[in-house]
């Protein structure tokens, strides 16, 4: 039966269909009735039917829209209301009837007044009178829900709406505030409280709710406690310690908690508490949400209010140590970098590294959150990941000292290119860098000298390639692969009852073949690998005398004949042309100057559009569609390549004296410093190697 709209009621009326459990019949059908406070049901629609039920409607109720898999599971549409002590699952045959109620039922809940719990007009109260001492007082002695307690918690201290579940294998928001409260109770006896800690910060930074709930939690934990000295105690200000530098609670929990700290302080002056809110008071001024949850050696420097210590690494095995706290940035780090870099005209970034790939840090975001993140990938994987202070954006590489740190910066970042076969030179050019790179890291030629593994010297790929070429040249074949190759391929594989067995024998000698491929390729590789290195060990003899400031000038001289040096180059696999066909691999490099299409191992460039012609604000940055081919660009790539050029174009802007912001969209917002600025740009690309 359709739904009937009853005006002179104010109701909706209709059969529906109701989950009943505890029975074999899992749906009855029942008469419903919507009324503005509650959702009834009856055994029919007579004027005197049995009233079976009701769920009273406030604005803590929800509803849960029909969906299409409990459709495709029962062959009916659902709603599901939840309420304070009953949860009604209803089912219609028809889609737009069960829309209907469920419109209905929401307006309702939409038109009831906001439900508070005691303890948020308790809050409202001590915020009316918090200047009156003695009222306050008043309030905390007559009303227990505000003070310590041993035992356990029923019903959150905030108002949550009925049926909300967390999801992510949580249940209801109000059965995890309970679960919560139990959790800050077992801190008081846990031998080592850093997992728990982790936990309750865990379950706040997945249920968004929740983090309200746990400061009102602590708040009365921390009050009126009957040891308040004790280290059982404490735990809890740890707790709150660490729950300050990582969530930022509501606005009125927060003027909640800023009067509970005074009132500490107030209360407990020179005391370890009034050491906590101190601190506690100075975080919440700067804490922002957290990305991770604190890692373990943050929560025990959290525990005792210290500062971490945080490694930066510098191209080359250069690296420096700095305290930093949990609301230390990425542009903070860069500005409290002391390398005699501030009158340099290029600009620099905090890099994530590994030994394959890496990626730049926002601007904006939290170190701690990257350390993290950081232990994170290496537990994942068996790589090492570091955090990475490096050259960025190549402005001017004509007038960098050849005494500074920068210039090692260059030199380290164009043999990691080099390594990574980013730079087009032919097989001699990268021998005599490699012999460059042995005598600026080990002086002159010597057989006792430990020399360093070939792929930190020379291009892997390049020997890959020569190697599979050379082995997928055609070969004589046997006699008698000649003559099978002229017999029909019935004869071959012929049929019947062993044609099984002759197929199992060609797949075994198929294997065979492949690992025989294998073990030759392999057996080619150090041959060709020992031939490169006894070249690049030859050359290493020819440079005895040079200094490793001369070395590392010849290095650059040599990678400075390559027209793209100081680009960031990125790398597409595909290149559609105008015939629909596929190309080579394409590398296209980003500098300041320009933006270039090159092939893969070609030193001279397919391609290039000026970046320069954007000069005023108003302009945007070069567009690539301009670029003659038809460039396989994901998003990512996109993004990265426009905030590189974009990075590009305020560095100028500013080197013209023009005091213009570049902008972009906040969602991928990165960060880059330039040393000898004030401005904070965050602008910065990654490139994958």
């Amino acid at each position: 039966m359709a739904v009937s709209y009853i005006t002179f009621v104010s109701s909706y009326l209709g059969w529906l269909l109701r989950e009943v459990r505890g029975n074999w019949i899992k749906q009855r059908r029942y008469w419903f009735a919507l009324s503005q406070d509650s959702l009834d049901y009856y055994s029919g629609p007579e004027k005197g039917a049995r009233r079976l039920g009701t769920l009273v409607l406030t604005s803590l109720c929800s509803v849960i829209w029909p969906d299409k898999q409990t459709y495709k599971e029962t062959g009916h549409w659902s709603i599901t209301v939840y309420g304070r002590k009953h949860c009604y699952r209803l089912y219609s045959k028809h889609f737009n009837e069960a829309v209907h109620w469920a419109c209905a039922i929401q307006k309702i809940i939409d038109t009831k007044a906001p439900v508070e719990t005691p303890t948020q007009l308790l809050i409202r109260d001590i915020e009316e009178n918090k200047f009156n001492p003695e009222v306050v007082e008043h309030i905390y002695q007559h009303n227990p829900i505000l003070k310590y307690t041993q035992g356990p918690l029923y019903a959150p201290l905030l108002a949550f709406p009925y049926g909300n579940h967390g999801g992510q294998g949580y249940g209801s928001v109000r059965e995890e505030a309970v679960k919560l409260f139990n959790c800050l109770q077992q801190l008081e006896s846990a031998r080592e409280p850093v997992p728990i800690i982790q936990g309750v910060l865990q379950t706040c930074l997945d249920l968004r709710p929740l983090r309200d709930e746990v400061y009102c939690q602590l708040v009365k934990q921390n009050s009126y406690t009957p040891d308040p000295y004790t280290a059982a105690h404490l735990r809890y200000w740890q707790l709150l310690t660490c729950m300050s530098c990582t969530f930022r609670p509501g606005p009125t929990v927060l003027k909640y908690l800023r009067f509970h700290l005074k009132r500490i302080q107030s209360q407990s002056p020179e005391s370890e508490m009034d050491n906590y809110a101190s601190f506690i008071s100075e975080a919440l001024e700067k804490t922002k949400c957290r990305e991770c949850v604190p890692s373990w050696e943050e929560i025990q420097m959290l525990m005792s209010r210290q500062e971490m210590l945080c490694t930066v690494h510098y191209p080359g095995p250069l690296s420096c140590q700095l305290y930093i706290s949990s609301h230390t940035t990425a542009n903070e780090v860069l500005a409290h970098e002391k390398l005699g870099l501030q009158e340099s005209k290029n600009t620099f970034a905090l890099y994530e590294q590994n030994a394959l790939w890496e990626q730049p840090v926002a601007g904006g975001a939290l170190i701690a959150d990257i350390l993290t993140s950081l232990s994170a990938k290496e537990s994942e994987s068996s790589s090492q990941w570091k955090l990475c202070f490096k050259l960025y954006c190549l402005l001017d590489a004509d007038s960098i000292s050849l005494d500074s740190i920068e210039y090692l910066f260059l030199y380290e970042q164009c043999h990691e290119m080099v390594v990574r076969g980013q730079l087009p030179a032919c097989d001699e050019d990268l021998q005599a860098l490699a012999s460059l790179r042995l005598q600026c890291l080990m002086g002159d030629f010597s057989t006792h000298a430990p020399c360093p593994p070939l792929d930190e010297l020379f291009p892997g790929h390049r020997l890959e390639a020569q190697v599979v070429m050379s082995l997928s040249a055609p070969q004589a074949l046997p006699p008698c692969q000649l003559a099978a190759q002229d017999c029909p391929t019935a004869q071959r594989f012929p049929t019947g009852l062993l044609a099984g067995t002759l197929w199992s024998h060609a797949a075994t000698a198929a294997h065979k073949q492949k690992a025989e491929q294998d073990m030759r390729l392999r057996s080619r590789l150090k041959e060709e690998a020992a031939t490169v290195m006894g070249s690049i060990l030859e050359r290493w003899k020819g440079l005895a005398g040079y200094s490793c400031r001369d070395s590392m000038a010849a290095y650059l001289t040599i990678a400075r004949q390559w027209s793209g040096f100081g680009c960031t180059l990125y790398e597409f696999l595909e290149l559609f042309t105008s015939t629909g066909c596929f190309s080579q691999k394409l590398w296209l490099g980003v500098a300041a100057t320009s933006v270039s299409l090159y092939r893969q191992d070609e030193a001279e460039m397919t391609s290039s559009v000026s970046t320069l012609v954007c000069q005023t604000d108003t302009e945007d940055a070069t567009n690539l569609t301009s670029l003659p081919l038809c460039l396989c660009l994901s998003l990512s790539q996109l993004t990265e390549i426009m905030q590189l050029m974009n990075a590009y174009f305020g560095a100028i802007r500013r080197q013209r004296g023009k005091d213009a912001d570049v902008t972009v969209t906040e969602s991928t917002e990165v960060g880059f410093h330039h040393l000898g600025s004030t401005h904070k740009h965050n602008l910065l690309p990654s490139h994958p190697v």
